[in-house]
């Protein structure tokens, strides 16, 4: 278990997600995972303030990171706690980067890699969350693959 954390004022808006008393919270959050290009993966969420607890199984360490991504990136949400399994083969896990103003992800790729002709590798590794390499926005969390 561990908890992943996030800018509360950036990411997609959701009306109401957070909202107390919002029963349909979970169900929000499930549909919102699958809308963002994600599947429908076998997992359960629960929110506590400006926390989401997300729980389930998993096929890959990638698909477990971008569920986090996925939930945490949502305005008002401040952090993502990790109770997810992941039933294949245990691999490194990514770093993440918070996107700054003036950001691109050819400036990412040259901090992280050195080289900025590797943005496409970050890219990739946040797709289906990303649709366009230039549609990045301050406040962002990224996975960013060895």
């Amino acid at each position: 278990m561990s908890i992943f954390s996030f800018i509360k004022e950036a990411g997609e808006k959701i009306i109401d997600l957070l909202t107390p008393g919002n029963a349909n919270a979970s169900e929000q959050l499930k549909a919102h995972v699958e809308k963002v290009g994600l599947g429908n993966p076998n997992i359960q969420t629960t929110i506590e303030g400006d926390k989401v607890i997300v729980s389930g199984e998993v096929a890959s360490q990638e698909e477990k990171e971008k569920i986090l991504l996925a939930l945490g990136n949502i305005e008002g949400v401040a952090s993502v706690e990790d109770k997810i399994t992941v039933t294949g083969p245990i691999a490194t896990a990514a770093r993440f980067v918070v996107v700054k103003k003036g950001d691109t992800l050819s400036a990412i790729s040259l901090t992280v890699y050195g080289n900025a002709n590797l943005y496409n590798k970050i890219f990739e590794a946040n797709k289906p969350m990303l649709k366009h390499p230039d549609k990045i926005y301050p406040g962002q969390t990224l996975r960013i693959p060895e």
